[in-house]
């Protein structure tokens, strides 16, 4: 049975034109607009004519909640595809009327790291699942693959990093922003050591921002100076349209298309765009 608002659609009956670009949101630092970053960017992408899955690697499902894909209709999960195997094609859900697909979440993510604790290919589930052969898989009927972490470095964490092209890592614009950011540049490089030397750093989100508030820009401005241009230009506000939209299962971008956090995610999905090209040329 189909959730509400969404559409069961075959995702390989249109498929991209080439491999996917896998892009992993991670933060360790909850609260910090990943899963909103998630959604809204997923469906920018899509409104700019891109072919989008987003994989809910949350325990806590929230992507999946805010994409109207309810508990009762995730029996077959990313789990099931991490743990036994199971097809992507078979859990993906589309988003409305967008070229946004949703595999979705559901709680047995939490007991995993124990689950897979004594496989030899415990970090390289989900790069299976995505870059086995057959023009069917997910690496090709995408333009993009967006993986929503837990706020955690933990074994999905890793599964996502070993998997992705890229990372982009949410911000938010409060006094302990960098708190914890060194270590999970740390994994990062680790992970390119060890298991995925094509890993690259595609950017730094600022969120949460709030222009009435001066630690705001003192923040902005600090992350700038010392990450430089690993930061995006865009910045995400603080907006409660946003933060509504999840209640009625849709992204910021269709609940209120004219406020300012739809806006902002436009334009970070025009400069992830840009950006990206620079980084397949390089």
């Amino acid at each position: 049975m189909k959730p509400d608002g969404l559409a069961e659609t075959d995702p390989a009956a249109a498929p991209a034109s080439g491999a996917a670009r896998i892009i992993a949101l991670t933060n360790q630092k909850g609260g910090v607009g990943k899963t909103t970053t998630a959604i809204n960017l997923g469906a920018a992408l899509a409104q700019a004519h891109k072919r989008v899955l987003l994989i809910d690697l949350d325990p806590q499902g929230n992507a999946s909640t805010g994409l109207g894909i309810g508990a009762q209709q995730r029996a077959i999960s990313i789990y099931h595809a991490l743990t036994e195997g199971r097809p992507i094609a078979e859990i993906v859900r589309q988003c409305g009327d967008l070229s946004l697909f949703v595999a979705p979440a559901s709680t047995d993510l939490s007991g995993i790291d124990s689950e897979l604790a004594g496989l030899p290919d415990r970090s390289q589930r989900l790069r299976t699942a995505l870059r086995g052969a057959g023009k069917n898989l997910p690496m090709h009927c995408y333009d993009y693959i967006m993986v929503d972490c837990p706020p955690a470095l933990n074994l999905l964490t890793v599964n996502a990093l070993v998997a992705a092209d890229t990372v982009l890592v949410p911000l938010q614009c409060e006094f302990f922003a960098l708190d914890g950011l060194t270590q999970l540049l740390g994994t990062i490089r680790r992970v390119q050591a060890g298991l995925n030397p094509r890993l690259r750093v595609h950017g730094i989100v600022l969120t949460m921002y709030d222009r009435r508030n001066n630690l705001s820009a003192q923040v902005a401005e600090d992350v700038r100076l010392n990450l430089g241009n690993t930061v995006y230009q865009t910045i995400i506000p603080r907006n409660v349209r946003l933060s509504e939209a999840p209640s009625y299962a849709l992204p910021g971008l269709l609940y209120d298309p004219a406020c300012a956090g739809s806006q902002a995610y436009r334009a970070l999905a025009g400069e992830l765009l840009r950006r990206d090209a620079a980084l397949i040329a390089a």
